[in-house]
């Protein structure tokens, strides 16, 4: 039975305790009523004894005590799921915001899912194509992981998030099965209008769940907003069998929002500011992503984070990195080179590349190769570094091939355009062009074999 109370004690900017409350539960969604017949939705944060601490998801202007009513509804936030979800564009909240009619819910599913029993892990070893030679040939996305990518402010992640939504594809048989959920949490209205019509440009909308939470929505939506979208990531993956990327943009706002609630609620604050259980809260997230025994379906997670300062050692970056299994690094060095996407390879690092790679995922070629390249590429960013101290002259001809690799490695194997799709094929053999700027016996990484199948031969 649902109660209505008119006990509102107080408000306190988005938040509001309600006395003399029975059976109400941390995360239960309420309705308040006001004078004037008009309805506004929160939720509860907190409960303490008969006292119950909740939180608006609109402003608390216009809000008379004495004259509101508020009634708990006995349930969490909720989406309503359904395979009609797929090339539909919804709020933070999970209301359609497309033009088109409601969804006709299968079910509705609480958004504060569970993380992934780790008994019921499946490991992650399957190869999912980007399109992007930076990630396929050198940092490779493996069906189930977590593979976080950190910006900077002002750097072009939103675009390189946009390809990678339009482009990545798994191979074989299950092509056709593949499906993007695409949460954008905290962006500005012209950073919404480029993902919906990028997405509508290209086509990619029809395999595409899109979220879109505005910087002017209120701070309680941004932090439901990726929890909706794993959710609908969850029903499309375990229940129809569908390989799910589910990519997060930007993690950051969504830290901001829960500092901001944090100080709402008068916590004590840890480093930065930022909430003590930030990193409980973010693996309650992460942690959603992955490949399940008996479940033909998977969930891989790419969350966007913009770094403050750029700095790698800030709470949001070292809590993901801790949980996630990698990271993908923008460099603002390359993109003032106007090489784009600007990713940084020496410090990227898939720590589960190993498993997607090699013959009946990628090619024999694929693990040599990649090694070779990052070795390379080391060695001429060196010889480029003492080239700048001691002079051209001080450098012996191979150290010279070296430098000069890296500049090629940067200009074609790092850039390329946004538009730009290379198959995993066209990846690797452009890494084989490149390495043919060295002499033969340098490629002391790769295996004889490989060498002689796959070598440019030199006229």
């Amino acid at each position: 039975m649902i109660r209505e109370y008119k006990t509102i004690q107080e408000i306190s900017g988005p938040l509001m305790v309600v006395n003399r409350v029975q059976g109400v539960t941390y995360d239960e969604l309420a309705e308040i009523e006001l004078s004037d017949g008009s309805v506004r939705r929160c939720k509860v944060l907190e409960v303490n004894g008969d006292s119950a601490v909740v939180q608006l998801f609109e402003a608390s202007a216009g809000i008379n005590l004495k004259d509101s009513k508020i009634r708990f509804l006995g349930h969490p936030l909720q989406l309503a799921v359904s395979g009609d979800m797929l090339g539909r564009v919804f709020n933070g909240m999970g209301q359609p915001i497309d033009g088109g009619p409601a969804i006709l819910a299968d079910e509705y599913r609480d958004i504060n899912g569970l993380a992934m029993n780790p008994a019921a892990r499946n490991y992650p070893n399957e190869f999912i194509q980007t399109g992007i030679s930076t990630i396929d040939g050198l940092n490779t996305l493996v069906r189930g992981q977590k593979l976080p990518i950190f910006s900077g402010s002002g750097l072009p992640h939103n675009v390189l998030a946009a390809q990678i939504a339009r482009q990545a594809k798994v191979l074989g048989d299950e092509a056709a099965n593949f499906a993007v959920v695409f949460a954008a949490i905290g962006i500005t209205f012209e950073e919404s209008n480029f993902f919906v019509e990028e997405f509508k440009r290209t086509g990619a909308i029809d395999r595409t769940v899109l979220f879109t939470n505005l910087a002017n929505d209120p701070a309680v939506e941004r932090i439901a907003t990726p929890r909706m979208a794993l959710t609908a990531a969850e029903y499309l993956a375990f229940e129809k069998d569908m390989h799910v990327l589910v990519i997060l943009t930007d993690i950051t706002n969504y830290a901001e929002a829960l500092r901001e609630v944090s100080a709402a609620k008068k916590e004590v604050p840890g480093r930065r500011g930022y909430p003590g259980y930030l990193y409980t809260d973010l693996a309650t997230m992460y942690e959603r992503a992955g490949r399940q025994m008996g479940k033909k379906g998977s969930i891989t997670m790419i969350p966007i984070l913009t770094m403050p300062e750029d700095d790698k050692t800030h709470p949001i970056p070292d809590l993901t990195g801790y949980i996630t299994e990698g990271q993908i690094i923008l460099s603002r060095e390359l993109y003032r080179k106007g090489i784009n996407p600007p990713v940084d390879v020496l410090p990227s690092l898939s720590r589960l590349k190993d498993k997607g790679v090699g013959p009946g995922k990628t090619r024999e070629d694929h693990a040599n190769t990649m090694n070779q390249l990052f070795a390379a590429y080391s060695t001429g960013k060196e010889n480029k570094e003492l080239m700048s101290i001691l002079g051209e002259a001080a450098l012996s001809p191979t150290d010279l091939l070296y430098a000069k690799f890296a500049d090629e490695f940067e200009k074609r194997y790092v850039a390329q355009g946004t538009d730009e799709n290379r198959s995993i094929e066209e990846t690797l053999d452009l890494g084989w062009e490149l390495l043919s700027i060295l002499p033969r016996s340098e490629l002391k990484r790769i295996k004889p074999e490989y060498i002689d199948k796959y070598l440019p031969k030199k006229d």
